[in-house]
Formats: C-alpha cells, sequence, structure tokens
C-alpha cells in the first residue's frame, strides 16, 4: 500500500469529474492505496459527497485569460500547501505552475491529452502567421518549463513528438453492465450515436447532414454542446432538424449519464464523421473504444489510420465524410444486414475486453509512479 505517499492532479480546464483524470488516473491510483487529491474547477450541478476522491474546487473565470492567470495562480498556492509527493497536471496552461512545484524530492507529471503544437495551427479564427509564432512560442515554453518533468502521453503518435514520455492510453474501462447486455439478432433502431463533447472540428456539422442524407436515420448527441453550434447544427439539418437529438447543449454529461445513454436504445453504429485534420487524422479515437465497450459497430471517417483501425478489428465502415453517396451506403449495410453489423460489435467488444481496456493502462500507471517515487 501507499498510504504514505500524495497524489495531487491538477486541472484548470476539465471538468472535476472528466473521465481520464477522475475515473480512470484518480480512482486507480486511490485503489492502490494513494492519498488522491484533486484541485479541479468547482461544480455546483454535482453532488460531490461520497466520492473517494478529495476535491478542492477553483473557482470560475469568466474568461480563459483570467483563469490562465488567477485561475492557474489559485492552482499553485492551493497546490503548493498540500507538499505533494507527486503533481500530476493536465493542461499547458499549468506548466509554469508545475515548475514552481518541482522539488528535489517531488515527482511533477505533465499528462499530454492532446497534440497542442498542430491544434494551435488549426484554430481557422487566428490568421495563419499569428498561429505560428504561438505555436513556436509555445513549443520552447514547453521545452524549457517542462525539462525536469515525467510526460504522461494520451496517445500513441505523441511518441514521436515526444519520445521520452511514457503512454497511458486512454483506453476505456471495461463496463459489466455492457458485457452482459446482449443486442437483439434483429434489425436495430434507425438512430445512431454520437458521445462526448459536440464542436465544429469533431464532424458537428457533417452529422448534422445525416437525416438529409438518409431519410430515416436519427443522430442523437451525448455530451456538451454550445448552444449557438446546436442552433447552427440544427440550421443544417433544416426541415429534418427533429432527427437531431441533442443532450447536452451548455451543461456537461457525465461519464454514468453517456454509460446510460448507450443501454438505452439498440442504436444503428457508434458515428464519429470528422473533417480532416492533422490532429484527428493521426489519433486513434477515444470515442472509437467506448463505442466497442458497449457492442456498437463504428461508422467513421476513412482517415488512413482510422480505417485501418476498424478494418484490422473488422469493428466497423470508414467512408469518405463529404460523400453521401458513401454514406448512404454504409448506413444501408448496417441496416440491411442486422448480423453482419452486430458481428461488428461483437468483435469490437471483444478487442476492448482481451486487449484494448483501461485495466492494461492502469498496471503501467501503477507501475510507473512506483519507479518514479522509488527514484525521487
Amino acid at each position: 500500500m501507499n498510504t504514505s505517499k500524495r497524489v495531487v492532479h491538477l486541472t484548470t480546464v476539465h471538468h472535476p469529474y472528466d473521465p481520464r483524470i477522475y475515473h480512470k488516473e484518480c480512482m486507480s491510483l486511490h485503489r492502490a492505496g494513494y492519498d488522491v487529491t484533486l484541485i479541479a474547477q468547482e461544480d455546483n450541478t454535482q453532488v460531490r459527497e461520497g466520492k473517494p476522491i478529495k476535491h478542492i474546487p477553483l473557482k470560475k473565470h469568466s474568461s480563459r485569460l483570467k483563469r490562465m492567470i488567477f485561475g492557474a495562480w489559485e492552482t499553485y498556492k492551493q497546490a503548493k500547501k498540500l507538499e505533494a509527493d507527486v503533481y500530476h497536471f493536465h493542461d499547458p496552461e499549468l506548466l509554469p505552475v508545475g515548475w514552481l512545484l518541482k522539488k528535489r524530492k517531488n515527482v511533477v507529471i505533465y499528462d499530454i491529452h492532446e497534440d497542442y503544437i498542430t491544434s494551435i495551427m488549426q484554430k481557422d479564427y487566428m490568421v495563419k502567421p499569428v498561429r505560428k509564432i504561438i505555436s513556436y512560442a509555445y513549443k520552447y515554453m514547453e521545452k524549457f518549463f517542462a525539462r525536469k518533468m515525467q510526460l504522461c502521453l494520451a496517445e500513441k503518435y505523441y511518441k514521436d513528438i515526444y519520445p521520452k514520455g511514457v503512454c497511458i492510453l486512454n483506453y476505456p474501462m471495461v463496463n459489466e453492465a455492457f458485457i452482459n447486455h446482449k443486442r437483439s439478432e434483429g434489425p436495430s433502431e434507425d438512430k445512431l450515436l454520437y458521445t462526448g463533447n459536440v464542436s465544429y472540428v469533431r464532424g458537428a456539422l457533417l452529422h448534422s447532414k445525416v437525416p438529409l442524407i438518409e431519410g430515416n436515420v436519427s443522430v442523437y448527441f451525448v455530451g456538451k454542446c454550445p448552444g449557438e453550434l446546436a442552433e447552427e447544427m440544427y440550421k443544417v439539418a433544416g426541415d429534418e432538424k427533429d432527427r437531431l437529438v441533442i443532450e447536452g447543449i451548455d451543461q456537461y454529461i457525465e461519464k454514468e449519464e453517456i454509460e446510460a445513454r448507450y443501454l438505452s436504445r439498440d442504436w444503428l453504429a457508434g458515428v464519429a464523421l470528422f473533417p480532416p485534420t492533422d490532429h484527428y487524422m493521426r489519433k486513434e479515437l477515444t470515442k472509437f473504444f467506448e463505442y466497442m465497450n458497449a457492442g456498437l459497430p463504428i461508422l467513421c471517417s476513412n482517415f488512413p489510420v482510422w480505417k485501418k483501425f476498424v478494418e484490422t478489428y473488422n469493428c466497423g465502415i470508414a467512408v469518405d465524410p463529404y460523400n453521401e453517396k458513401e454514406i448512404k451506403q454504409a448506413i444501408s449495410y448496417l441496416q440491411d444486414n442486422p448480423r453482419q453489423a452486430k458481428r461488428m460489435g461483437e468483435n469490437g467488444k471483444k478487442a476492448v475486453l482481451e486487449e484494448l481496456n483501461w485495466g492494461t493502462q492502469e498496471d503501467k500507471l501503477i507501475t510507473w509512479y512506483s519507479q518514479l517515487l522509488k527514484h525521487s
């Protein structure tokens, strides 16, 4: 047991019950005997009583700049008081905080959830020269502040960028309810499911066109969606907007609620029709593993990495996200061939149970922590 070792996870950006931070990493460390505290934004909509991880709430700020300045400073003050053995932070804006917290006898871990340099270059609201300046500045800032930190990588391809990082991949936790849930042998409902945050780069407008492409299909979104984007999605769907169901307009949807949605219907497929971006074309979506965990076939964009993934596990269909004919044909195939569709879902579930599950990453995380603390 590691009851004498104090671990503090820090985030100013993510929800306090973020699946990777809270449900996977913090809970895994708690079960391994560590004294775990989470410093994250306050969340007045959730009941925190009975949660096993101590949560120190941070004040919410009205702007990103205020959060980056005042939120980071508050995080530092709260974290410093705890005198932890390990500080594990999750946002690039906390790099200076991690640098300040690093001492000779503690460990500081920077958990890299995203390819931030590529992400900056994709922000179309900034002109290209500004994006380049910011990306270069971030690159050198990261190099300076993180030089004495450990790097935790959420995606395989991040290893190309951070060769010294350790991959703790964002695989799903095996869900007993999903394992025991048997889908019917007959045709599924004509309903596609999208889970997770809804945004332009995650294909919000492409998904909104699906009811226009295939007249009897509805698309359900279960995840936080900005109100303005939801209105735009309804406009894209036009006369078929009633077949867009958006459940998380301007509100965070908890992991347990999303999991309940998976079991609430006999979904045709889990959908991920993303537009091509440098970031998403290189990564295996966490969403894929969650769809597979629930036994759903995947309908996704035909990026080479994604196409290879669904073909390797025979768990879905990859299509050109801008080719309406291909999308319609794929949906029709899933509708007309329920046995094959169910087989894809079962193949995905089998892969998660045997290989692509959080348990494999939990073991790596605990072993890594133990090794780091031995040498701190």
